[in-house]
């Protein structure tokens, strides 16, 4: 996300009410273009049953991650959260922190801090955990696009947004924390709206997938076919033959420390940046690097202090232990199953018993079958919701599968002082309900 030449676009002066969960049976769409008309794919009911009955296992039996200093935070914004970022893994590591922060505020429905991310997340399937409709917008995420970014942080949001870009989570494991050039555009962004940057120092994340290198051409390859920034090797080929180990990632004890606030409008001023609609280029890149070997300085001290026991293995045995009774939902290998299952199970009857719960997700046993990615993509085109898209026309898919770009300047967040008072129920404020299963479906 690097500045664009020109003047920075304005600013647009909309915010949040927060959407509650999805329901009924039909499609409700909303045009990009129509006037007045805004979208919140934000669920925190979802949101919070997600961490309750799915992550929670695997946080507390197979991550077991800890959050450091989260007390400098500020409760409002604008303020910039800026994590280094894991290589050659799925981001487990942006998804810990998310949920780490919002449980740190105590899981507000409004005013929850929001990931930025890369478009790719959101418009391939595969690039969802576990192929779950549009799942970093329900769960609070917005697309990373300089516009968006200027715009939420002038509506006073909290953002996480890592500096590196896609380079820092593909630069493979024999360049762990070695932090990858820093956007400029952050930099600019924060400086324009007086937001102070929060440097979050992520140790042990690294070893997620502690095998992995990546060769640029070959990434630039899997970009341009397969829609993924980045090819790890050797798993991605392990990867494409069972769909399951695409989401891969060994029992890292994830450390996150929240350091002090760096004032990037002094920076910039410091460096003599006066002209914020037309900085200096060069100007603004010195700055961008200054904040980058500085947070590498401090990255390396956490490293050195919290980096010596990456698994932890002493307490993961007993974590494990004592989470036993849950290893299903704890350990990789269920993951595909239990994150499906639970979001099936919001939009359908309860299963008469364990073998009607067994067959009729049939389809989750393909995730774990060789060459399984085509089945599974079948699958989803011949099944009807809340397992496929069968009887749905390509908008409506589009549109639950959340299978496009979302700028802000067509869809605009709604105001922050909609939702509290306004007397607007929460599905009618957001985003299209997710479809049910008609009867006797498959």
């Amino acid at each position: 996300m690097d500045a664009p030449a020109g003047p920075l676009p304005p600013a647009a002066a909309a915010a949040g009410d927060h959407s509650g969960p999805p329901g009924g049976g039909s499609v409700a769409l909303r045009s990009s273009s129509t006037a007045g008309a805004y979208y919140e794919p934000f669920d925190p009911d979802y949101l919070e049953a997600l961490l309750d009955e799915v992550v929670g296992p695997l946080r507390r039996h197979y991550f077991r991650p800890v959050l450091l200093g989260a007390e400098r935070l500020p409760k409002r914004g604008p303020l910039v959260l800026a994590p280094n970022h894991s290589g050659n893994a799925f981001p487990y590591d942006g998804m810990l922190l998310d949920a780490l922060l919002w449980e740190h505020d105590g899981r507000p429905r409004q005013g929850k801090v929001r990931s930025v991310f890369e478009k790719e997340l959101a418009v391939t399937w595969w690039m969802r955990p576990f192929g779950l409709d549009n799942f970093w917008r329900r769960c609070g995420g917005v697309d990373l696009t300089f516009d968006n970014f200027d715009r939420l942080l002038a509506r006073g949001e909290r953002l996480i947004y890592y500096p590196e870009g896609v380079p820092g989570i593909g630069k493979g494991f024999f360049r762990r924390y070695r932090l990858q050039r820093f956007s400029t555009s952050f930099v600019l962004l924060a400086a324009r709206h007086g937001a102070p940057v929060y440097p979050i120092y992520i140790v042990n994340a690294e070893w997620v997938i502690p095998f992995c290198f990546t060769v640029r051409w070959l990434d630039r390859l899997a970009q341009a076919l397969f829609h993924v920034p980045f090819l790890p090797l050797p798993a991605a080929p392990l990867a494409l033959l069972f769909p399951w180990m695409w989401y891969l990632a060994l029992p890292t004890r994830m450390i996150f420390v929240v350091g002090e606030a760096i004032d990037m409008r002094q920076m910039v001023d410091d460096a003599g940046i006066t002209d914020l609609e037309q900085p200096d280029r060069a100007r603004l890149r010195r700055v961008a690097e200054q904040v980058r070997a500085r947070c590498q300085i401090e990255l390396d001290q956490q490293v050195g202090f919290h980096g010596r026991r990456p698994y932890d293995v002493r307490l993961l045995a007993r974590e494990l232990w004592q989470g036993r009774r849950r290893l299903a939902r704890a350990l990789p290998t269920g993951w595909p199953v239990s994150f499906n299952r639970h979001d099936r199970d919001r939009l359908r009857p309860r299963a008469r018993g364990w073998l009607h719960a067994l067959l009729r997700d049939w389809d989750l046993a393909l995730f774990y079958l060789p060459f399984g990615w085509p089945l599974l993509a079948l699958a989803r085109r011949w099944r009807r919701p809340p397992c496929g898209f069968r009887g749905l026309d390509p908008r409506q898919r589009q549109e639950i599968e959340g299978a496009f770009h979302w700028r802000l300047d067509e869809r605009p967040l709604p105001s922050r002082d909609a939702g509290a008072d306004d007397g607007v129920p929460p599905a009618a404020a957001g985003s299209p309900p997710r479809v049910a299963p008609a009867p006797g479906s498959p």
